[in-house]
């Protein structure tokens, strides 16, 4: 696991502000709630990382938010402390509960192999009510992958921090990019410390997003994500029907 959601973890409010997400978080529940047949109320959310999608979503649903990191799921109760938090891995996670919905951003990301996406995709079907949707929201697929680099950060009232953030593909032939963050975390007693975190990404072709999708269970299409600070057809999200009547995986 990346730094960032271990001895990081604690930083993560300073690294990302929950009002940056009020954009592409009213996105995200307008698409889904389009999606599904019935009126949306319950959505689970796989990959839930510090709850900044949630502290937007929880207004129109009921939440229920599931995330491997132990030090990510406690910065998330501090806000989100009327969502049910649950300590699970998106391959593996079996709540034994439907939801009308089912939400899995960024960390969607970290599913490296195919094996591992198809697991993710099957979690998120079992747990989807059939009549119910699924979005899956990716960085990056093969198609529009570009390499960049980008910078930002918070302080509050005792501490702050500023990153530099460096994608890049050290290998366009398998299913992985990279992903090098350096840090610089300012303490109360104003010292000032560096580290440099790797995160290592999953990029797969549109075309096996969808075989995957279909292979699940699921009737799905990709959308362009709608974001003021993205070239409009620059960025794609998966968004996947479950179908009245279809078994559980």
């Amino acid at each position: 696991m990346p730094k960032l959601y271990e001895e990081l973890a604690s930083w993560w409010p300073v690294m990302s502000a929950p009002a940056d997400y009020e954009e592409e978080a009213a996105f995200y529940g307008r698409t889904l709630a389009a999606a599904c047949e019935r009126p949306m109320r319950t959505v689970l959310e796989l990959g839930s990382g510090g709850g900044n999608n949630a502290s937007h979503l929880k207004a129109r649903f009921e939440m229920v938010l599931v995330d491997p990191s132990s030090g990510m799921l406690a910065v998330s109760r501090m806000l989100n402390p009327e969502c049910e938090h649950v300590q699970g891995d998106m391959r593996t996670a079996r709540l034994g509960r439907e939801f009308d919905g089912v939400f899995v951003h960024d960390a969607v990301c970290y599913m490296t192999t195919e094996s591992d996406l198809r697991m993710a995709i099957e979690t998120a079907f079992v747990h989807c009510r059939p009549g119910g949707a699924a979005l899956f929201a990716p960085d990056f697929v093969r198609e529009n992958f570009r390499p960049s680099t980008d910078c930002g950060g918070h302080d509050d009232q005792t501490a702050g921090l500023r990153y530099l953030e460096w994608t890049w593909d050290p290998d366009p032939a398998d299913t992985t990019y990279t992903v090098d963050y350096a840090y610089l975390l300012r303490s109360s007693d104003g010292v000032v410390r560096v580290k440099h975190d790797r995160h290592v990404e999953g990029l797969f072709r549109r075309e096996d997003w969808l075989r995957l999708l279909l292979e699940a269970g699921f009737q799905a299409c990709a959308v362009p994500l709608e974001h003021s600070e993205l070239e409009p057809g620059s960025h794609e999200v998966f968004v996947a029907k479950r179908p009245t009547g279809s078994a559980r995986a």
